[in-house]
């Protein structure tokens, strides 16, 4: 059996600002009390300007980037452009409430910059969508994360503040959740570009916060 499916625990954002979207998680993937990564991916690039967190089972969400992956690339090549963010979490919700009797242990954020702007989406499990309009956290650290996200959120954020907002949410609830934990990784995603934050600079950051 593959070890991915059990891979579990995380803590994921994801913040809406005025000029693009902020995606972040922490790097830890545990087995119950084991820990069997320190640097599991859990940000994937689903187009050039859309971006997916995953908590839960490391093997289904891997499973759902193959597929959505694959969608995004097919509709590019039937429409000449892209698919809007609404548009695959459209697909992403018809995907996981098919599996409802063998349901995708899944929590997603959808991100990104398209023709309507910056947009992110919340999914469960069974195909719930919901459009976040400021900022939003999943996974087993999440409660912890929210505290900072709903106490230092403003409206019209730049990316630039998304990013500072996203790690010190995630370092809070990593020392306080045992699922989470380690390195953080960070996505900006604008109009012009989707891109990953080098590690120095985002451990510099963490420095600041101790």
């Amino acid at each position: 059996m593959d070890n991915d499916k059990h891979l579990k625990g995380t803590t994921t954002v994801g913040i809406v600002c005025s000029d693009g979207v902020v995606l972040a998680t922490e790097q830890r993937a545990t087995m119950g009390n084991f820990i069997a990564s320190k640097t599991a991916k859990k940000i994937y690039q689903i187009d050039d300007l859309v971006g997916m967190t995953t908590a839960g089972s490391v093997g289904d969400a891997q499973q759902i980037v193959r597929v959505i992956s694959v969608e995004s690339k097919l509709f590019k090549m039937r429409r000449q452009e892209s698919v809007t963010i609404k548009g695959i979490a459209t697909l992403l919700s018809n995907l996981l409430s098919g599996q409802r009797y063998y349901p995708l242990m899944v929590q997603l954020l959808i991100g990104g910059f398209d023709k309507n702007g910056p947009a992110v989406y919340s999914l469960d499990a069974l195909g719930g969508k919901i459009e976040e309009t400021k900022a939003v956290a999943t996974g087993s650290g999440s409660p912890m994360a929210y505290g900072v996200l709903e106490d230092r959120y403003k409206d019209d954020m730049t990316v630039g503040e998304g990013v500072d907002l996203a790690i010190r949410a995630l370092h809070n609830a990593m020392k306080r959740d045992s699922a989470s934990g380690e390195g953080i990784d960070v996505v900006v995603i604008t109009k012009d570009k989707y891109e990953r934050l080098d590690q120095e600079e985002v451990k510099k950051k963490r420095e600041t916060l101790n």
